[in-house]
Formats: structure tokens, C-alpha cells, sequence
């Protein structure tokens, strides 16, 4: 298991009120939060009710969240603590009803515990990296963007792109590109970049890449690749998992769980997982009566996932792989 990010403690906003916005990134470029209405309208937020943003990121959907309703409060996660400083700025309107802690997703029952919390009434979950990440040349996550070989999402993390790019085996890389990225040509992309060590910068990489692919229309040769490494490097797979073992104890009955994925690697997870908690029955087909002793612990409120609209994916086309999926916990005797 990775480790997970470093705590930076209880962080309750009392500055002055200022304008709240979606937020944007050290370069200037604009974040836009993704389906933020539909998470707004599915999470119901209700007066008093106690939120939990697992992945606050620049504050865009918390943000809309606490306007939704008066008197919620939010605690706000993510181990980035860029972004985190971020949000800080831009949720400082809501005063003492926000709370932030540099911490991972993965960590999240600890952390309402240490806030005073038994559960939440609604939970968002947006996987992914952000648009700030992607923005920031000097994060390493995109290919367009010069920048060193480093893609980690808490800077206190161990593991680079770097590392992984320049020291793994080759069979080892391609079996990474090949599941991550579901990546066809995997092992001739693996076998490319070892040819081409030491690699220091996306840039660098991102050539190398394209140099075994080609042209794709609509899709760069090197994003199948880049994807892979980021997976790795932040445990990404690892974590969701994790979460989903029992990610509903962190609900209150009646509350609700949202998890946007954009990818089919991360809904794959999330709509087995959410399945699973909605049986009545885990045991294997054909056997006489029930030996598992699961009961249901939420009702699928989502049986398809939901996407992004035209017009948002207009606005911003990083939407357009966006799915949103929803769960609704059952009774406390479940």
C-alpha cells in the first residue's frame, strides 16, 4: 500500500469574505469543475448537512455545493497542496463552514474522524488529475507542456515518472503502458523508451512516443503512455480500490456517494464496486440459500453512468470523458 500523503492538520477558514470562483491554475489557465450542476442536483445537499469533498482541488464544486444550502459545512481533502492552497483561497467566503486537510481520498474516514464527524450526508469523489496539474509545466503530467519527468500529485511522494521511465525493466514498462494505458503497441512503446535512456522531460518522452505510434487522429500519439505513468506513480488504481473495499461506512443512512471517472479503468472499479453494495447476495450462483451473510449497504440511484452535455464538453472539452455515477446509503442496520 502506498503511503498516504503527509496530514497538514485542521485547517478552519476565517478570512474575510471574498468573491468565490471556480479557481485557476499557477499559469493563469482557467479550471473549470466538471458536471458541476449535475453533482449539485444528484448530492442534494441539504441545510446543516455535514459534506465531504474528497478531492476539493481548486474549490469548484464545494464551492457550489455550500451555496446550495445554508448552514452545510464541507471538509475539503486533497494531497496536492497546491491545489489545496487554492481552494483555500477561493472557498474563503464560506468562513468556519470549510475545513481543509492535505491528506489522500484514500484516508478520508480518518479524517472526518478527526474533525468530529461519524459520517456525511454527501461524498464527492473526482478521480483524475486536474486541469492545473495538466497546466503546470512544471508538474510533468502533459505531454504539450515542457517539463521534468515527475507527475506526482502530493510533491512528498517518493516515485516519479522519472524513476519509472528510466529504471524499470522493459517488460515490466510495457506490462505498465499496456494495463494503464490500454496501450495496443505497448511493448514496441516500452522497448522505444529504453532504447532512448537516460529521458528527462515530457518533452522527451512525449517525441519517443510518437515516434513509435505516429499520427492518431484526435487522440496524441503519447497520451495512452502519459496516462500509465500517472496511474502508477500516484497509486491511482491502488486507492480506488481501497476506497471502494467499504467507501459507503462513510455515509450517514440516506446519504449519498458521487464518483466522476474518466476513464474506463476508473467506472469499471466504481460500477462493480457500487453493484456490490447494492446486492442482496454476494455468494456465487446455483448454491441453495445464502451463505455470505452481505446484506445491501445502498441503492444504485445511477444504473448508467451520466455524461457531460454538449454544451459543457463545448466549453471544456476535458469534460467530454467525464461519468458520473451516484449511490444512496441504506439503513444504519446494514
Amino acid at each position: 500500500m502506498e503511503a498516504a500523503s503527509a496530514m497538514a492538520g485542521r485547517r478552519t477558514l476565517n478570512a474575510p469574505p471574498k468573491t468565490t470562483k471556480t479557481g485557476t491554475g499557477p499559469v493563469g489557465a482557467a479550471h473549470a469543475s466538471v458536471m458541476m450542476g449535475e453533482v449539485v442536483e444528484w448530492l442534494r445537499p441539504r441545510p446543516g448537512a455535514r459534506l465531504l469533498d474528497a478531492t476539493v482541488g481548486l474549490g469548484g464544486h464545494a464551492a457550489a455545493l455550500l451555496s446550495a444550502a445554508p448552514d452545510t459545512n464541507l471538509l475539503g481533502l486533497d494531497r496536492d497542496p497546491t491545489a489545496l492552497a487554492h481552494a483555500g483561497d477561493n472557498l474563503q467566503s464560506y468562513g468556519e463552514r470549510v475545513h481543509l486537510r492535505q491528506a489522500n481520498f484514500v484516508d478520508a474516514g480518518a479524517n472526518l474522524a478527526r474533525t468530529g464527524w461519524d459520517a456525511a450526508d454527501a461524498v464527492l469523489l473526482d478521480l483524475g488529475v486536474s486541469s492545473m496539474q495538466l497546466d503546470s509545466g512544471e508538474r510533468g503530467f502533459a505531454f504539450r507542456r515542457e517539463g521534468p519527468l515527475d507527475m506526482r500529485m502530493d510533491p512528498g511522494g517518493t516515485l516519479t515518472a522519472a524513476e519509472i521511465v528510466n529504471h524499470w525493466a522493459e517488460a515490466r514498462l510495457a506490462q505498465l503502458i499496456a494495463e494503464y494505458g490500454e496501450e495496443r503497441r505497448a511493448r514496441a512503446v516500452a522497448r522505444a523508451i529504453v532504447r532512448a535512456r537516460p529521458l528527462a522531460t515530457t518533452s522527451q518522452l512525449a517525441a519517443v512516443v510518437s515516434g513509435v505510434l505516429g499520427g492518431r487522429p484526435g487522440l496524441h500519439p503519447a497520451t495512452r503512455t502519459f496516462q500509465a505513468l500517472r496511474i502508477a506513480v500516484n497509486d491511482e488504481l491502488g486507492g480506488l480500490d481501497r476506497f471502494l473495499a467499504d467507501g459507503y461506512r462513510l455515509l450517514r443512512p440516506g446519504g449519498r456517494l458521487a464518483v466522476l471517472s474518466y476513464h474506463s479503468l476508473e467506472d469499471r472499479r466504481v460500477k462493480t464496486a457500487f453493484r456490490r453494495w447494492a446486492a442482496d447476495c454476494l455468494c456465487p450462483p446455483g448454491l441453495p440459500r445464502c451463505a455470505c451473510g452481505w446484506s445491501a449497504k445502498a441503492r444504485l440511484l445511477t444504473r448508467r453512468p451520466i455524461r457531460p452535455g454538449a454544451a459543457e464538453v463545448a466549453r471544456n472539452p476535458r469534460a467530454r470523458s467525464a461519468r458520473l455515477r451516484v449511490v444512496e446509503r441504506l439503513g444504519a442496520n446494514r
